[in-house]
């Protein structure tokens, strides 16, 4: 890594979030010296790179400090010897998530952008590009990390662990840091001060146990969750827990656990919110033009507030947390997606899961938990099934593999309303899947 400062490379570098990750590197400039951040992004979107790439500049010079920003349409241009790359795109952009909410909604299934029919979709989407950029980083920037917050970011990991050569990644999701701060808030005491033994795949990821200030106190955590409605996630409907269920299940399940274990409840909230609001990609296309509008203000120069609305809080920050980290050789604990190594012995080594690691500038080394508890390790294994098949059907393009993805997957009925379903999101998302056509 140059000594003269670091390169960091942002693809969809005209995303929302972008100003909080150039809060977070402002923030931590002392520790993470950042001498050039380029902002990349496709013909599609170039007018919000440019109000993101002139706000973060706005954002850099009130802080004072030498940071360039560039913003840039020709990816191999910025990648040419970075020193760490962030993944943060949507293809299709919001329009591609709506279809994958509401399809599924019209065969009696959630219609959800990471989990089920719509996250099978986000992934067939999203991993060739993935795979695409990883081959132009082999080649011009070879020793540089790939942090990815492209969603889905396990099956993401799990396609670049697969299907390159390419080891240094990790794949980042805010959801555990979520119920941390969700834990720190009902228990009164500081987020620095909780500890969450962090267990499992990309939002399918489990609490195993929670540590206040070294004391356990899962048991309490448990407790007040099953008396309050809640969520830790912006895009998730706040049903409230069985408290019966949350007690025999004795380990926090997350958000996303609520559309495998409430599954009725969360698909006719989602129906009636499409009927009365719009699905959440039409939510957030809403938020976002607000949020846009504020920054083409040309006399802001901090992130907004109304960001933390946009569902993905926290999540900027824990990149630069993660780069600073893997930078400064830290060793401190951090839950990433990663490759398994064993540390899960109810899942193949070579799979991607979610889990807590020390953060070292060799990389990831998670911490081991052995066997899953055995409640949960059957909807662990399948959903890991789900996505070992949709990774393989996202780089051969093969039917069958798809179909077989969708339907095992714990949130489609049958094999014929999978056919349905898969033939008609095919045909939907055609131009964004050259790999099916």
């Amino acid at each position: 890594m140059g000594k003269a400062g670091l390169r960091i490379v942002t693809i969809g570098g005209g995303s929302s979030y972008t100003p909080e990750l150039v809060e977070g590197f402002i923030k931590r400039f002392q520790e993470l010296p950042v001498k050039e951040l380029w902002l990349v992004d496709i013909e599609g979107g170039k007018e919000k790179l440019q109000i993101v790439g002139d706000l973060s500049r706005r954002m850099i010079e009130k802080a004072g400090l030498p940071i360039k920003v560039h913003t840039t349409l020709d990816r191999k241009e910025a990648l040419k010897d970075a020193d760490f790359v962030t993944t943060q795109f949507r293809v299709g952009f919001l329009e591609a998530r709506a279809l994958d909410e509401k399809i599924p909604l019209k065969y009696g299934v959630i219609g959800q952008e990471t989990n089920g029919p719509g996250g099978l979709f986000k992934a067939l989407r999203t991993i060739p590009v993935v795979l695409e950029i990883v081959r132009e980083m082999e080649e011009l920037c070879p020793d540089a990390w790939l942090i990815n917050f492209t969603n889905p970011a396990g099956m993401v990991t799990e396609a670049v662990l697969r299907h390159s050569r390419f080891k240094k990644v990790m794949g980042l999701c805010n959801v555990p840091i979520g119920m941390t701060m969700r834990i720190a808030k009902e228990l009164g005491v500081e987020p620095s001060d909780v500890h969450v033994d962090f267990a499992g795949l990309n939002h399918m990821v489990f609490g195993l146990q929670v540590y206040v200030k070294g004391e356990e106190r899962t048991k309490e955590v448990l407790e007040l969750m099953g008396t309050e409605e809640g969520s830790t996630v912006k895009n998730i409907e706040e049903l409230a827990w069985e408290p019966d269920f949350l007690k025999g299940l004795g380990i926090i399940p997350c958000p996303y656990h609520r559309y495998y274990f409430q599954t009725s409840k969360m698909y006719e909230e989602e129906r009636e919110a499409s009927i009365n609001k719009g699905v959440r990609a039409e939510v957030v296309k809403e938020l976002e033009k607000e949020l846009f509008q504020k920054y083409q203000d040309v006399r802001l120069d901090t992130k907004p507030k109304e960001l933390e609305s946009r569902g993905g809080a926290y999540y900027s920050d824990a990149a630069c947390r993660l780069i600073d980290s893997i930078y400064n050789d830290r060793g401190d604990i951090q839950t990433v997606n990663t490759r398994n190594d064993g540390a899960i012995s109810s899942l193949p080594d070579e799979s991607a899961v979610e889990i807590n690691c020390r953060i070292t500038k060799e990389g990831a080394i998670p911490v081991p938990v052995g066997e899953l508890p055995i409640s949960i390790r059957g909807l662990v294994q399948q959903i890991k099934s789900f996505e070992v098949l949709t990774v393989d059907a996202a780089v051969t393009g093969d039917y069958h593999t798809a179909l077989v993805a969708m339907t095992i997957n714990p949130l489609v009925p049958s094999d014929t309303a999978a056919k349905h379903i898969l033939d008609e999101m095919l045909e939907a998302h055609r131009d964004y899947l050259p790999q099916f056509n």
